[in-house]
């Protein structure tokens, strides 16, 4: 791995660039289910030395098959298994640094991204080809995103596919945490230098909620989600709820038809958010041309 790599993750646990760090994990979704970890707390791990990120992972100094550090996490898990296990060294034997929960998540992020984008995580590359951006796309989002997202709001933006809509965002000042299941759309984007490494991670939407608690954004957006049917819908009403849990104050969803929108309209009403469908009819008729925009009852 390069050593220009995963600088916030050696930073955190006070290394030099110059050593190699790797997450025992392979996503965040292996975070949550822990297979790897699991097999080695049965193998046993050979460690001399060791540094604890109080509360939040341990990592070993390994020589075999290489030196290297080895970084294991059951931060976003619900099997607490690192305490237990090493009880011993935890207490005695380990250098302790400390991170906040943003420092810690954005060591992590930027490792699985710059991870991807290096194909270190893919048997092989099926990204071929340049990104299909729409400059008319992005910027009639722009235009209609300025009035509606005030500056300086931390905003989660869902489902960003290859981070076209994401650049609206951006030539608005605003520095979104964007994610997709897709690890394709958003390792090209990575590549292209259209999304930051550091705030760009993959997962499955449905499962926010183990790595976020409620209310951890200001703002939660995304745009073209769907298309939407009664065939899918069961899927994206569980994305649009849990994701719209993860907002304080503002969420809004573009889509292609007016159907969609009002279908999001009523499930966010039933949860307790007041908003409105907007007609953003264009022309075109392809893109964003529907929105729902809502604020949180008091």
């Amino acid at each position: 791995m390069q050593k220009e790599w995963l600088v916030l993750l050696n930073q955190m646990l006070g290394l030099g660039e110059e050593e190699n760090v790797f997450l025992a994990e392979e996503s965040f979704e292996d975070l949550m289910s822990l297979p790897v970890t699991s097999e080695i707390l049965e193998e046993g791990l050979d460690s001399e030395c060791c540094i604890e990120v109080e509360g939040k992972a341990i990592a070993f100094r390994l020589t075999e098959p290489a030196e290297f550090w080895l970084v294991l996490t059951d931060r976003y898990s619900k099997r607490k298994m690192l305490e237990e296990h090493f009880r011993h060294q935890l207490r005695e034997g380990c250098k302790k640094v400390s991170a906040t929960e943003s420092e810690f998540f954005t060591a992590l992020t930027e490792y699985y991204a710059l991870s991807l984008s290096g194909e270190l995580l893919c048997e092989s590359c099926n990204v071929n080809g340049s990104l299909l951006y729409v400059e008319e796309r992005i910027g009639r989002l722009e235009d209609f995103l300025k009035p509606l997202i005030p500056k300086d709001k931390s905003i989660l933006e869902i489902c960003c596919g290859n981070g076209m809509a994401t650049q609206a965002l951006l030539r608005l000042g605003h520095a979104p945490w964007s994610m997709d299941s897709d690890r394709c759309d958003l390792c090209q984007a990575l590549k292209g230098g259209f999304l930051d490494p550091k705030r760009s991670f993959v997962l499955d939407a449905r499962m926010l909620d183990g790595i976020f608690r409620p209310q951890s954004f200001d703002s939660v957006v995304g745009f073209m989600v769907g298309l939407i049917d009664m065939s899918n819908w069961p899927a994206w009403r569980e994305i649009i709820l849990r994701s719209s849990r993860l907002a304080r104050d503002l969420i809004l969803f573009t889509v292609y038809t007016e159907k969609e929108a009002k279908l999001i309209a009523k499930t966010l009403g039933e949860a307790g958010w007041r908003g409105e469908v907007i007609d953003n009819r264009d022309s075109k008729g392809i893109y964003d041309q529907w929105a729902y925009l809502a604020v949180k009852d008091s």
